[in-house]
């Protein structure tokens, strides 16, 4: 559940920069927004250019803007930063508001080093590429005392899994963390060994954060 005064600001704002406008208006709308949804400035998160100049000729107006993800953080591990490095070379507040963040709660419940951990985002798509990868980033975490976090497009979450348990030393500690905060929430932590044959076709189609600890 968000936090009350994260509630009470997003149903105020009449301004928005979303990663899915289908999704923010539903978000908004379920928070009982004190206007019309159908009134509001609601904007996809662009790239480049596009993603500073709406926004930004909007803030130099004097209104607020929100930025809305689907699910996480905007900036960690979603869209962005862009607009907040821009909003900053502007001189202008930003202020974060408490949500959920996938990486934190993957990593709360993972039972493993919180004090030291690395977030790569996604490894790469070709076998021996996204191999070598892991091969290095266990190293990392073996050398360094670390835990280290990825994702992956949700319908290759199988994939990933299963190259993890077959790539990984067989005592390396590995988490998937699965549809956090919703009903169908699954957090399971196996050894690469327990993994192999696993039939990791349940988590795909799910947003899931991937952990490792050597």
């Amino acid at each position: 559940m968000l936090p009350k005064r994260t509630i009470d600001v997003a149903r105020t704002l009449r301004h928005w920069v979303v990663e899915t406008p289908k999704v923010a208006r539903a978000f908004l709308k379920s928070l009982d927004h004190v206007d019309p949804i159908a009134t509001l400035d609601i904007v996809p998160i662009g790239t480049g250019d596009d993603a500073t100049k709406h926004p930004l000729e909007t803030l130099a107006s004097g209104m607020d803007i929100g930025m809305l993800s689907d699910a996480g953080c905007p900036g960690v591990a979603d869209p962005g930063a862009l607009l907040v490095e821009a909003a900053h070379a502007q001189a202008v507040r930003v202020v974060p508001l408490v949500g959920p963040s996938a990486i934190l709660l993957a990593l709360m419940a993972a039972g493993m080093n919180g004090q030291h951990f690395c977030f790569h985002g996604y490894l790469p798509v070709k076998t021996d590429a996204r191999a070598d990868a892991l091969r290095r980033i266990e190293q990392a975490s073996r050398t360094q005392s670390r835990t280290e976090l990825c994702i992956e497009t949700p319908y290759r979450n199988a994939a990933l899994l299963r190259a993890m348990a077959d790539t990984l030393s067989s005592r390396t500690n590995i988490c998937v963390a699965a549809d956090l905060t919703l009903a169908t929430e699954t957090i399971e932590r196996k050894t690469a060994s327990q993994w192999r044959g696993d039939d990791a076709r349940r988590f795909d189609r799910r947003p899931a954060i991937f952990l490792l600890q050597a």
